[in-house]
């Protein structure tokens, strides 16, 4: 019972708005904080659906007290079972009761459950499809039954229309596979070797706008947990240097395992504050290329709205905090000598942490960076708050399918030779031949990996 008490409690917590999900998770002292985690989001994300169950089975007409804790009748009902006592509620709870269920609304699956009006979170994870990217720094021949794949999508309504064991390519990006709803990878053994990683559509868009080449020294100013890091990496094809800063050591911590699994090796990483590195420091004059994603409110991530109920809608004073430090941050990041191309993204909504972040730092920045066009076949844009604005992408659920997010590329306009002439940045609107070849390379790779996870021997 100690799994199930201390879902309880982190759920207990939650309501009682003493923290989030995760962060009462990693406080809990429970030995094994991923099954917790998911034990705990998943009851959460169902409880509307076990409150209607647990109603249609009369517990509370029977007796108040006989109400069980979410968690247990998640466990019985949708979970592996729950094989402890239970007494008389788990007698009048049976899997019919949620068979009876998906009867009345007309579905077939669970998971349907949670699209039907009164059943659907605020914030459905659901209509979200399971994005994957390739790791193409590891190869793999590891095959996996039951998947079958449907080529490369041409719009969002083939990612919309993903069904069942089937998926497909992304139609943007080339290293990016995409599978239904609620697809669970993280025991394919893909995703265990680090081959395959679990990333959403939208946060896949800064390493690939900053498109830094083989060879390159790039710096990941907020970097944990890692993701955009690998990413970079994979980019760089492991040639160059990654210099990588957060200021959480566990963050780290956890982030150097996630790197190691994904076959990383050029990354530098540092617990050190960003805005305390030196632009001067000789290990950095090479670098021409920045992301920032700084931390933000996470108004966009639907796995924060599920944590923290509200969260979509910072106050004033904390989106005022945030937006000072991410524009220090950012006017910083364009102080670096070398600098060539940068990207900042976050993974909020608010004007405020983005387009408005992005104009003044352009302004504190007179003639020197401009707004360069990104993506132009991406169909969310910016906020048209200043000129150039449109530039910008936007992500959102409505719009890509994805997490809400933000990305703004900003290039040097004139860059200092070692002559002393000034030379101008390319534009990366239209891709060199030489790109063209390695992104056809690239989406070969991923056609390999891709039916290499489809072609199972039956």
């Amino acid at each position: 019972m100690g799994l199930y008490a201390a879902a309880a409690g982190v759920l207990a917590g939650v309501e009682s708005r003493q923290g989030s999900i995760k962060g009462l998770v990693y406080s809990s002292n429970f030995q094994n904080v991923k099954q917790l985690y998911a034990l705990v989001c998943e009851t959460q994300r169902y409880s509307a659906v076990l409150d209607a169950v647990i109603a249609s089975a009369g517990l509370l007409r029977a007796e108040k007290k006989l109400r069980p804790h979410l968690v247990l009748v998640y466990e019985l009902l949708l979970g592996k079972g729950f094989r402890g006592g239970g007494g008389q509620w788990k007698a009048l709870l049976g899997r019919h009761q949620l068979a009876r269920l998906k009867v009345l609304q007309g579905v077939s699956w669970n998971e349907d459950l949670l699209e039907v009006g009164n059943f659907a979170p605020a914030y459905s994870l659901l209509i979200l499809p399971r994005f994957v990217r390739v790791n193409t720094l590891k190869t793999c021949s590891v095959y996996k039954q039951g998947f079958s794949y449907q080529g490369r999508a041409s719009s969002l309504d083939d990612l919309r229309a993903l069904k069942g064991k089937h998926f497909l390519l992304d139609s943007l990006m080339p290293e990016l596979l995409v599978f239904p709803a609620q697809t669970d990878l993280r025991e394919h053994p893909l995703y265990r070797a680090g081959h395959l990683i679990l990333q959403d559509r939208a946060s896949c868009l800064p390493a690939m706008l900053l498109d830094p080449p083989p060879g390159s020294h790039v710096i990941d100013a907020c970097a944990a947990p890692g993701n955009k890091t690998s990413h970079l990496a994979a980019l760089l094809k492991n040639q160059g240097k990654i210099f990588a800063f957060d200021l959480d050591a566990k963050r780290l911590a956890s982030m150097a395992t996630l790197l190691a699994r994904a076959g990383v090796s050029c990354c530098e990483l540092a617990e050190e504050d960003f805005l305390a590195v030196s632009p001067s420091d000789p290990r950095y004059r090479e670098v021409h290329y920045i992301l920032l994603d700084p931390s933000c409110s996470g108004s966009g991530m639907p796995s924060r709205q599920l944590e923290e109920p509200g969260a979509g809608t910072p106050s004033p004073a904390r989106l005022h905090a945030l937006a000072g430090f991410q524009q220090r941050a950012l006017c910083h990041a364009l102080t670096f000598p070398s600098l060539q191309r940068l990207v900042y993204s976050t993974c909020s909504l608010c004007q405020e942490e983005n387009e408005d972040v992005v104009r003044d730092a352009l302004q504190q920045n007179p003639g020197a960076f401009r707004l360069a066009p990104a993506l132009p076949a991406w169909p969310h844009r910016g906020l048209s708050t200043f000129p150039g604005a449109e530039h910008c992408l936007r992500a959102s659920p409505e719009t890509t399918l994805s997490g809400g997010f933000f990305v703004a590329v900003i290039e040097r306009v004139k860059v200092p030779s070692l002559t002393g002439q000034s030379i101008s940045t390319r534009t990366h609107t239209q891709p060199s031949p030489k790109e063209k070849e390695e992104t056809a390379k690239s989406r070969s790779r991923c056609l390999h990996t891709a039916l290499h996870i489809a072609e199972a021997p039956g």
